[in-house]
């Protein structure tokens, strides 16, 4: 990927799109972005933030009109699955505090792992998010995460380390119901 060529690809979508949907915002894309202090949870060769007026309207239901604003960025830029990491688009810091709302939701798991046993099974969520459990959750000798199911049923369960049971786990997305 031609990271200053896909910048300006991008800039060619975004300008009319946000135009012709009558949007009252303004972005501001940076080719290799600096570095924030736990980066190695997300790093981006391409970073679009918006702003403006109409920043609630993408961050609406869980920022739904952001993700796929940024999943049409990346399907015009012909991104293959494991170049998606390269482009962010953000929105009033909105992915910070997803960011942090993810290692908060990894934390708490992990306790309820350790006190109750039995596994915890997140909410589905994307691959990126995903993604950004996996890490949070990687130095916890005493627990192990996988992946199950597939397309948007997708989802994290972190189970004990030597967990050899065949119960299902509790769901998550932040709380524990009783089946």
């Amino acid at each position: 990927m031609d990271k200053l060529e896909s910048a300006n690809q991008l800039n060619t979508f975004l300008g009319p799109l946000v135009r012709h949907a009558g949007l009252k915002l303004k972005y501001r894309i940076t080719v290799d972005p600096p570095m924030a202090d736990d980066r190695d949870w997300e790093r981006p060769e391409i970073l679009v933030e918006f702003a403006g007026p109409d920043a609630s309207l993408l961050l609406a239901r869980g920022g739904e009109l952001l993700r796929s604003m940024e999943l049409l960025g990346m399907e015009m830029l012909h991104l293959a699955g494991n170049e998606h990491e390269k482009i962010n688009f953000d929105c009033m810091g909105h992915r910070k505090a997803r960011l942090e709302e993810l290692r908060m939701s990894a934390r708490v798991a992990a306790d309820k792992v350790r006190q109750s046993g039995t596994p915890y099974h997140f909410a589905p969520m994307s691959s990126r998010e995903r993604r950004i459990l996996h890490l949070a959750l990687r130095d916890q000798q005493d627990l192990r995460t996988e992946s199950e199911g597939e397309g948007l049923r997708r989802s994290v369960i972190l189970y004990p380390k030597d967990y050899k049971g065949s119960a299902a786990p509790a769901l998550g997305g932040g709380f524990r119901r009783r089946r």
